[in-house]
């Protein structure tokens, strides 16, 4: 499916990304505290999908009328166990869903007038070559088994599912390659704020150096 594009954005656009439990929305959370926008795929993901959405009905159709709720909205638990134990079927959810995200993330960042805007996608890494307008990218990072213990206590997910969870993502190693900057958020969340307040700074002169 073909999605009409936006112009590139006039701020500059700073990707914010990490695998599953990583703690990105504790750092966009700190960010946004700041004034910055905030553009989260996920959000604009749940977006799409309520009830009368295209990509609501696209998803039925392709993976049965028993992925909605009897209320017609989308059972999100049953989707979720479906495309984590069949990597055809998340391949064929990302196509549906995935265009439609990075056409509103671009749209949104291209009528962003604050120096600089802040692009919440989890699964960058697994797309890169397919934001190639976005101008910097933040990895919020955490080693694996920090993850796993996340997901078991927070979600309530079995050790084989949180396994299962992990495995349908980029690897750390992926994303960090793709880092222009790092949060390692696996310590303190004390000292959060103070690099937050740092990376601010960063982008807001770098923002100014891109229009000068």
């Amino acid at each position: 499916m073909k999605i009409p594009e936006s112009p590139p954005p006039v701020s500059l656009a700073v990707v914010v990304t990490g695998g599953i439990a990583s703690g990105k929305t504790t750092v966009t959370n700190a960010f946004a505290a700041l004034g910055v926008p905030i553009f989260d795929a996920d959000a604009i993901s749940r977006e799409l999908v309520a009830p009368g959405q295209p990509a609501l009905a696209e998803i039925a159709a392709t993976f049965g009328a028993d992925m909605l709720a009897p209320d017609g909205e989308l059972d999100r638990r049953r989707l979720r166990e479906r495309i984590f134990a069949d990597e055809a079927a998340r391949r064929r959810l990302e196509a549906i869903l995935h265009p439609r995200v990075r056409s509103e993330l671009r749209a949104r960042a291209a009528a962003c007038s604050a120096p600089y805007c802040l692009l919440a996608i989890p699964l960058y890494a697994e797309s890169a070559q397919t934001y190639d307008w976005v101008d910097r990218v933040l990895v919020v990072d955490v080693p694996r088994a920090v993850q796993l213990a996340r997901l078991m206590q927070r979600d309530g997910m079995t050790a084989e599912f949180a396994q299962r969870a992990l495995a349908a993502q980029a690897t750390r190693v992926q994303r960090l390659a793709l880092a222009d900057d790092v949060i390692d958020n696996s310590g303190n969340l004390d000292d959060l704020p103070h690099i937050v307040a740092r990376l601010h700074r960063l982008y807001t002169a770098l923002a100014v150096r891109e229009k000068t």
